[in-house]
């Protein structure tokens, strides 16, 4: 392993993916996965096909982009945007205010909640960390949420959509924490907005089954190689540390093992549940201007639950279904012994729905952080559309992995073609 390569190309000597487990090529493998008969000829052409198991969009100026954009790997992608950004409140679905302008015309909120919103909005986008001045006795790291919300004035319908929609938490316990993740979590959802208007979000062209991809022809221009369709028959450890991988009879070794919980199911315990049903449609969402693609949130409280339910809408636009066909996957955290229950509220907004295909899959992660063993654990996918906590995986295993924190604001200047590699 060339220790002057770029970290892309020495994460580790051997990694491990079920890239299978997240996504189906063509329309015929999603009726055969989740056994269901079908699929009718209408819709039958493979080709125009590519459908994501566990959808999740990009923020324009989020962390994922910029991990991207540092690595490199998106030479290999194409991103479009998400055509609208919604909330669910009061019994319709919203637009999310998120600039002056959209914040006066939205009918979430009355005259005074308006211009309360828009000074706090003012302030957040104004805020700098090392600037006093721009803080207004507001202390970022001792303010709680709550309070900073209080000094505005906003109310809980307010508070609900800023949180949710607009800072995506996942639950309440955020308005009891410092204020200046929320801060960062607002600037951030404005400046992707500001990016692109329509709204924060991106999403690959063929759906995220082009991210392994991108980054196998990243891997191989570093001498990565990359064996597809192999089981791993077996972990070889010697003293406690891995030791290399058995697959076909044949043995890889490797000084560090990267992988997902499907690899060492004694690895890792269970933290939860996630319900996602995937849904065909051949209309546009309700409400949502004919968007070709959107995102909808519904906040915890409108359902009188403890987590947000999701709705991912995307379809023809981004090169993920047939002409004029949608693809809506309604998300969230299981809460009690009947999941599909839980999203008929979300399900009701897609109607009439072609085809619904149900799953419910265990949120496992990892028992240890690998530094004794080598072997380095992802977490499972949460029920969020957005890939905010895996970000935070990513950098937990690269610290856990390297012991170093991942930096990527400035661009590398490394090149794998130089005299030291």
């Amino acid at each position: 392993m060339n220790p002057h390569l770029p970290w892309p190309g020495r994460l580790a000597s051997l990694s491990l993916h079920f890239v299978a487990g997240i996504k189906c090529s063509s329309c015929l493998q999603l009726y055969r996965r989740f056994k269901v008969p079908g699929p009718p000829k209408s819709i039958r052409r493979g080709k125009e096909w590519n459908v994501d198991l566990v959808p999740k969009f990009f923020l324009a100026t989020g962390q994922l982009v910029k991990i991207l954009v540092h690595t490199e790997v998106t030479r290999y992608l194409d991103f479009k945007v998400v055509e609208g950004s919604y909330v669910f409140k009061a019994g319709k679905v919203h637009k999310v205010p998120a600039t002056e302008e959209d914040a006066q015309s939205s009918d979430l909120m009355g005259m005074f909640d308006k211009r309360r919103f828009k000074k706090m909005l003012h302030f957040v986008l104004n805020f700098d960390t090392r600037n006093p001045r721009t803080h207004q006795d507001v202390d970022p790291e001792k303010t709680t949420t709550r309070e900073l919300f209080s000094r505005f004035d906003l109310g809980q319908d307010v508070i609900e959509v800023t949180g949710h929609a607009i800072a995506l938490h996942s639950s309440e316990s955020y308005l009891d924490q410092p204020c200046l993740e929320t801060i960062n979590r607002i600037r951030r959802y404005c400046e992707s907005l500001s990016r692109h208007n329509s709204s924060p979000y991106l999403y690959p062209l063929y759906g995220l089954g082009e991210l392994p991809q991108g980054f196998a022809r990243l891997s191989a221009e570093y001498g990565g190689t990359f064996l597809l369709n192999k089981p791993v028959d077996e972990i070889v450890m010697d003293n406690g540390k891995v030791k290399a991988v058995k697959s076909d009879g044949k043995v890889f070794h490797c000084k560090q093992l990267i992988c997902d919980p499907s690899y060492v199911p004694n690895r890792v315990r269970k933290m939860g549940r996630v319900v996602r049903v995937i849904c065909l449609l051949n209309h546009p969402v309700k409400n949502t201007h004919e968007a070709s693609s959107c995102q909808i949130i519904i906040p915890q409280a409108e359902l009188n639950r403890k987590s947000d339910v999701y709705i991912c809408v995307v379809s023809y636009s981004h090169s993920l279904a047939s002409d004029g066909m949608y693809i809506a996957t309604v998300s969230t955290t299981v809460e009690t012994n009947n999941p599909e229950k839980e999203v008929e509220p979300a399900l009701e907004l897609l109607e009439p729905i072609m085809q619904k295909f149900v799953s419910v899959t265990n949120v496992l992660v990892p028992n240890e952080d690998g530094r004794k063993s080598q072997i380095f654990v992802s977490r499972s996918y949460d029920a969020t559309n957005h890939f905010d906590s895996e970000c935070e995986d990513i950098k937990d295993m690269y610290r856990r992995i390297t012991g170093a924190e991942l930096c990527f604001g400035k661009p590398r200047n490394l090149s794998h073609n130089s005299d030291d590699d």
